[in-house]
């Protein structure tokens, strides 16, 4: 069993217990035992605890009992509990694991979790295998761009559009970091003497973290993959183009610092410490670092992201499944339908790390209020429409939920590119000197 470990997002815990049994049924009509496994913060696993005494409180046919691991050894001991034969019942899954484990037999169809006429998860937040759905996400996550609204207000400078039908072109997008990057001078890279090595504020950072990255190949009409997910097609010119004009923020508009796509926490390295007066990262930030930016008198807003040819933004969201291996696959899929319920993650909803999963929450305007308008959030319309309106109808899965073996896709992608942020190469060359192995990374070889 090949082990794939990719540290992302979120702040890490220790491993805490409160016990996993193998999923039995005793005898004298005792519960059926299902047992879950589980990574997350540490607010994450208290929301998980006291969602799964309620499951058991309510019924008394299935108990469910849980065990958590740290994201930097989940997958190594999901793959050691595999090896010895002693997988939970149900687990949250790596996303860009899900395809591989599925291709492998160890995972269970899940397409009798809901009924036609129910309310059912986003299309976008489906993992299918062979067509059929092996996984949904627990939670929802979208890429959005936030932004500073005192330092554009500073700058004269209109704030980014929260609506999808209005937001900005990449040009847009562009002269607008312009104007609101200065060096020490207080200099823009429109005037005459900007001194680019003594810059002060930059006008953006785009996280270029390698999964994050796609979501510009697809705007600029190109992707990682064909839409099917059977070809690699990451040196069509669309992607290229999209790749370098990332780059070229910092190479070339002098808008952006320098940022190697290793870490996924653009927006505490730029908006945070007031370096860059905009970021994207996901959705998740409202929740996690941003309360903190108004503890601190940051005035900050939320946006859709710029387009380049096309509107779009990505997904994600820790997946969870039923394993093939389980004697009670009918009981798990119960538990799991319940636990998806948005009433049971409310805590984690409410303060923005988590987005609703079920489509009702996106269309029905009652759930949307009980959802968004809350203070933990920016205003309600800029939110609303930015995140919920966005997600709903320009959001896009990730490439992980149809293309198997992207861990090592883009861990290939993200070495290869190094040279490109530096000005080293173009992303032309790099792409087309590691082809071969992005090809050999996607069959799995």
């Amino acid at each position: 069993m090949k082990i794939n470990l990719r540290i992302i997002s979120l702040l890490l815990c220790a491993i805490i217990l409160v016990g996993l049994a193998p999923s039995a049924m005793g005898e004298g009509g005792e519960r059926v035992k299902i047992s879950y496994l589980m990574w997350g913060t540490p607010e994450e696993y208290t929301a998980v605890v006291a969602t799964i005494e309620r499951f058991n409180a309510l019924q008394d046919r299935i108990e469910v009992e849980a065990r958590m691991v740290p994201w930097e050894t989940y997958m190594a001991t999901l793959n050691a509990m595999a090896m010895e034969g002693d997988l939970p019942d149900t687990a949250m899954m790596k996303e860009d694991a899900v395809l591989q484990w599925a291709n492998q037999g160890m995972l269970a169809d899940i397409s009798g979790m809901y009924d036609e006429d129910e309310s059912k998860p986003l299309d976008s937040l489906v993992f299918r295998f062979d067509g059929m759905p092996v996984a949904y996400s627990a939670a929802n996550e979208v890429l959005l761009l936030y932004y500073n609204r005192g330092m554009f207000d500073a700058a004269g400078v209109a704030y980014p559009p929260s609506s999808a039908e209005e937001a900005w072109s990449w040009d847009e997008f562009v002269a607008a970091a312009k104007k609101l990057t200065f060096d020490k001078e207080g200099n823009t890279p429109n005037d005459e003497g900007f001194d680019p090595a003594r810059i002060v504020q930059y006008g953006c950072l785009v996280e270029n973290l390698t999964w994050q990255l796609e979501v510009w190949a697809l705007s600029n009409g190109g992707g990682f993959y064909s839409p099917d997910g059977s070809q690699v097609t990451i040196d069509k010119p669309q992607t290229v183009e999209a790749i370098q004009r990332v780059a070229d923020l910092h190479l070339k508009d002098h808008v952006a610092p320098l940022s190697m796509g290793d870490t996924d926490d653009g927006v505490q390295r730029s908006l945070l410490i007031g370096l860059c007066a905009m970021t994207t990262n996901g959705a998740w930030n409202v929740g996690t670092c941003l309360p903190t930016a108004r503890d601190e008198g940051i005035d900050y807003g939320v946006a859709v992201l710029p387009y380049m040819k096309e509107r779009v933004t990505i997904c994600t969201g820790g997946p969870n499944v039923v394993f093939s291996q389980s004697k009670y696959p009918e009981e798990a899929m119960e538990w799991l339908k319940w636990y998806a319920r948005e009433e049971n993650s409310w805590g984690l909803i409410e303060t923005g790390i988590w987005m609703p999963i079920l489509d009702s929450w996106y269309t029905d305007e009652t759930l949307t209020r009980q959802w968004v308008q809350n203070p933990n959030f920016p205003p309600y319309d800029e939110y609303k429409a930015a995140v919920v309106d966005y997600a709903r109808d320009y959001s896009r899965s990730t490439s992980w939920y149809y293309v198997d073996n992207t861990v090592d896709f883009n861990d290939a992608l993200g070495a290869a590119l190094g040279d490109v942020w530096t000005g080293v190469k173009t992303a032309e060359q790099a792409i087309a000197e590691e082809l071969a192995a992005l090809k050999a990374a996607f069959e799995g070889k």
